[in-house]
């Protein structure tokens, strides 16, 4: 079986009935066919070029969303059938959100469909025009910021997103109650020091790399407050809510939230610092000065400023709806419309943002003391878990039979679509959602809902997401909080930098031996999904990823089946039953190449005293996990398969997961803006003699083109080394050496990304490491060994060694009893080592009921290490 893929889409037969013509239509790809296809007199018709005193006919139409807004509300008490807006092909420029409620709902049992030609844009961004060269700064170009626009965080140029100028801290830092002591007062001297921000990656401890953060799957960031000399202080309450998280006073180092840690610092460096003029030196970088009103821009190879359409979002929604439980809004639908060109300006303000998990942030002030917390702290706001939520660009509050579909959300600076509380029998088909800064799709909420706040019947199917999260890397492509009878179904979710979908929350409390958080939520469904190539970027993680109670039992529960997840990158699991997750069932799915666990982890039932675990059902999955029938506790795991290989996958779950064949132009639907791509992020490195050993996280965002190789450069000396290596062969190995390196040389390491469209910026640099003998002594045995036999296969479990000799592991060897030597390689081989999370691979290729031994050895960069041997018999 070929890998599936954005670009293969399974290279299924596309069909070419009805689903596939209306598609086509709707995408309008003879331009303005959409919008000049005839509709009722009712009808409003607008056109960039049109006029707002015109009547709106498609003889005169008008020219702006307001005032076609002002026709529909007129009409549509008296509607005799579904009124269309059709929005000719072109960018509409908003000044101010399209602003929903009641009035703009269809009526009569008739709907407002707002329908684009797919070459429809809604955007809230400004042209940048009028560059010119800076003087005495070669390659850099300066503009006037558009008038109106005092701050924003994204640029965009010919429709790709550029970086906001980072770079590694030029001091070293110390914390205090309220930032840091610099080891100089190098910051105090840059332009706007209260621009700049600090950002704290996290992950797994891996090879030379510092990491501080909030969790391993959170990437905080705040702003500075001021510098004066050395003295850094943070911008609250930002600095406060990341670094004074509460503890349990009697469980030591465990904080009240219970996600994660209490302190970002924790003695540790920001892993980068962004946002700031001094570190403009790369092209594709920009920084906006936002007293001088100046935009600041070093154009890529190729870029003539001159004709290039560069845009600065100003918005931070541009459809807002207001509904109420009371008047929501209902009966519309938005069809063939990309939106774009958003920003979000909470992060860039003293708020920052202070990350809990999939977006979702604890603001305000002291809200690191009570937000949330509930029972457990002295006036702790409730319920459990109530955190902030990232805001949609688009986004609608208490809306009824909605439909978003052949629509494009791209170009955006929070997340893209936000059905929010009270959100019902709503549809999202066969959208794009790609280059976005936070999460993709999000349902519901997490503050608890009744009466008319319940999200139910949200049905989430056909859609492509891909190259997101782009900034706030802990997004997820689709949260859904507590809610029922939600469909998440035939989607494809690729290339993105966390777990693939979110279901649920409020499970956390088992961590003090409570009972998760009661909620609302039943009968939702997560299936026939198609992820790949996830968790580029942070850890701990899934492609579905669950907690919390799910349902009342296992038949109104959660389910999660039919989904094919593959290629995880990160630390984490293909389905991941976290905290308190109750009553979910994973059934049919084909899951592998995950990095250590197909499906779990098993948590104590807190509901009651009897110490079981939540009940979940683990059923007819095709997995390299290979557990036994049984039941631990309330964990039944039954009736699962052995997968020997990708091409051992039954064809049938294979062939139904992501979209349908009437919408696989998803896949293809072009999107502007294809460059070269993103830079990678996290490069760590470990040295031998003569060469060194790096490895990093792989491109997000490759912008158009599939990745062809990476281009590494060693640093060091005052000499520079390149070395390349086939994307094909760093997504099996995990890992690229850099030969031709002097002994005794302290070296730091950048990556590339290279496409057919060209190579992207480099990455940060990696830390400094000395090249030279590291000694000999090679890795102890792995532990805990053991083989789950079929009739003509295994799975093979350990854990890595806790002492790697004297460099770390970079693979496995293992030594089969037929006389095989099967090297063992890849990301997980490298990450599981150091947080000692365990190891599976499948042996194939078996005789039934036969003696196997099985020889386990790591491989570090000074050898074959001890072994450990485990002896099974085939069934």
């Amino acid at each position: 079986m070929p890998t599936p893929s954005r670009r293969t889409g399974h290279r299924r037969a596309l069909a070419l009935g009805g689903a596939v013509f209306l598609a086509t239509a709707l995408l309008g790809t003879g331009s303005a066919a959409a919008y000049q296809q005839g509709g009722s007199r009712q009808d409003v018709y607008v056109t960039p070029h049109g006029s707002d005193s015109a009547p709106g006919t498609q003889a005169r139409p008008v020219r702006t969303v307001e005032r076609a807004q002002e026709l529909v509300r007129q009409r549509a008490p008296r509607l005799t059938t579904d009124l269309t807006v059709h929005l000719a092909p072109g960018v509409f420029r908003l000044t101010k959100p399209l602003t929903l409620d009641a009035r703009d709902s269809g009526a009569n049992g008739h709907r407002i469909i707002w329908q684009g030609s797919g070459q429809t844009v809604l955007s809230g961004g400004r042209q940048v025009t009028g560059w010119r060269p800076v003087p005495g700064r070669p390659g850099l170009y300066s503009a006037p910021a558009p008038a109106g626009l005092d701050n924003t965080r994204q640029l965009y140029v010919n429709g790709v997103r550029e970086q906001r100028a980072q770079g590694p801290l030029p001091v070293s830092l110390k914390a205090t109650s309220t930032g840091y002591t610099a080891s100089a007062d190098t910051l105090a001297h840059w332009r706007n020091p209260g621009d700049i921000e600090m950002v704290y990656t996290a992950g797994e401890a891996l090879w030379n790399v510092e990491r501080a953060g909030l969790g391993q799957w959170t990437e905080p960031r705040c702003p500075i407050g001021s510098v004066s000399g050395t003295t850094v202080t943070m911008a609250q309450p930002c600095w406060d809510n990341s670094t004074r998280r509460v503890v349990f006073p009697d469980i030591p180092g465990r904080t009240v939230n219970m996600v994660g840690p209490g302190d970002l610092t924790n003695g540790r460096q920001p892993s980068y610092v962004d946002n700031a003029f001094e570190l403009l030196d790369s092209p594709g970088e920009w920084y906006l000065d936002r007293g001088a009103h100046t935009v600041y821009y070093q154009p890529r190879p190729g870029e003539d400023l001159r004709h290039a359409d560069v845009e600065m979002p100003a918005l931070e929604k541009l459809v807002d709806g207001q509904g109420t439980a009371a008047a929501p809004i209902h009966d519309v639908a938005f069809r063939g419309i990309q939106f774009s060109y958003a920003t979000w300006l909470t992060p860039s303000s003293p708020e920052g943002f202070s990350e809990i998990q999939a977006g979702y942030t604890i603001t305000g002030p002291k809200g690191y003391a009570t937000q949330g917390l509930c029972q457990f702290v002295a006036g702790g706001t409730c319920p459990y878990a109530d955190w902030t939520k990232e805001p949609g660009n688009v986004s609608i509050a208490h809306g009824q039979r909605l439909e978003f579909s052949g629509d494009v959300f791209t170009h955006l600076g929070a997340a893209g679509l936000e059905l929010g509380d009270g959100a019902k029998d709503t549809t999202v088909a066969g959208d794009v959602f790609t280059d976005i800064s936070g999460n993709g799709v999000e349902v519901g909420g997490v503050e608890q809902p009744d009466g008319g706040d319940v999200t139910s019947g949200v049905q989430v199917v056909d859609n492509h997401l891909y190259g997101l999260p782009r900034e706030f890397h802990g997004g997820v492509p689709i949260v859904n909080g507590y809610s029922q009878h939600d469909t998440i179904s035939h989607n494809e979710i690729d290339h993105v930098a966390y777990s693939g979908i979110s279901v649920g929350w409020g499970g956390w409390p088992d961590k003090i031996k409570k009972p998760a958080t009661p909620n609302i939520s039943h009968d939702n469904v997560v299936s026939d999904n198609l992820i790949h190539d996830y968790m580029l970027s942070l850890d701990d993680g899934g492609g579905i990823y669950t907690q919390g109670i799910t349902g009342t039992s296992l038949a109104d529960g959660e389910k999660v089946t039919g989904n094919v997840i593959h290629d995880q990158w990160g630390l984490g699991k293909s389905v991941y039953t976290d905290n308190g997750n109750t009553y979910e069932t994973v059934s049919g799915n084909v899951l592998y190449h995950a990095a250590y666990a197909n499906v779990a982890s098993t948590h104590v039932d807190y509901r009651d005293g009897l110490g079981n675990n939540d009940p979940t059902l683990i059923q007819g999955n095709y997995w390299e996990q290979g557990d036994r029938d049984g039941n631990n506790k309330g964990v039944v795991t039954t009736g699962n398969h052995l997968l020997t290989s990708p091409s051992a996958a039954p064809s049938a779950i294979v062939a139904a997961a992501g979209v349908e064949p009437g919408y696989l132009w998803v896949l293809h639907r072009p999107v502007d803006g294809r460059s070269a791509p993103e830079a990678p992020s996290r490069v760590g490195t470990f040295a031998v003699a003569g060469k060194l050993y790096a490895t990093w996280n792989p491109t997000v965002a490759e912008n158009g083109s599939p990745l062809t190789e990476y281009v590494l450069t060693a640093t060091g000396g005052g000499h520079q080394v390149t070395a390349t290596i086939p994307a094909a062969q760093f997504q099996r190995t995990g890992y690229a050496e850099v030969p031709g390196l002097t002994d005794g040389t302290a070296y730091t390491v950048t990556v590339a990304a290279r496409s057919a469209l060209g190579t992207g910026l480099s990455s940060l640099p990696s830390a400094a490491v000395t090249v030279g003998s590291p000694g000999t002594r090679t890795a102890d045995a792995p532990t805990g060994a053991k083989a789950l036999p079929t009739a003509d296969a295994v799975s093979l479990h350990w854990t890595p060694p806790t002492a790697t000799g004297d460099t770390p592991v970079i693979g496995y060897q293992i030594t089969v009893s037929d006389g095989r030597t099967i090297p063992v390689t890849g990301r997980d081989a490298l990450v599981g080592q150091p947080t000692a999370k365990g190891m599976t691979r499948v042996v194939a290729g078996l005789k039934s009921g036969t003696s196997y031994t099985f020889t386990i050895a790591a491989v570090t960069g000074v050898g074959v290490g001890a072994p450990v041997s485990v002896t099974t018999t085939t069934a």
